[in-house]
């Protein structure tokens, strides 16, 4: 089973940007589709992005296309969230997910499609 710890959260203005990273641990991440998901207070998690094993597939929500980027290194073993143009309304605690995959070219966005689970970290986004 992978670890997965997310870092790179804090507050920003509207219009900024943070660098969200998703480290893991104990597997290869070159084995694993990666997404990130938010919750806000009071709402249900939902998908944010995806990746696929080797970075050349990618899908969005549409309320983030064109402002956020995924991206992933696996020498590195680290999945990232480059989230330009922050709204208010992106504030929510974002999640980095990995789901094992036989293919390199195929990513996930259903929730239930991923298997682990990091424990998240705040955005918050100030008007």
């Amino acid at each position: 089973q992978v670890q997965l710890v997310e870092s790179g959260g804090g507050l920003v203005q509207a219009g900024g940007s943070l660098r969200l990273s998703c480290a893991a641990s104990g597997r290869a991440l070159s084995s694993y589709v990666m997404g990130w998901f938010r919750q806000a207070p009071g709402k249900e998690r939902t998908f944010v992005a995806t990746i696929s094993r080797d970075g050349g597939s990618t899908y969005y929500t549409d309320s983030v296309k064109g402002r956020f980027t995924i991206s992933r290194d696996n020498a590195k073993n680290t999945v990232y969230l480059q989230m330009n143009s922050l709204k208010p309304e992106d504030t929510a605690v974002y999640y980095c997910a990995a789901r094992q995959s036989y293919y390199t070219y195929v990513y996930y966005y259903s929730l239930a499609d991923f298997r682990s689970w990091g424990q998240g970290t705040q955005v918050t986004v100030s008007s």
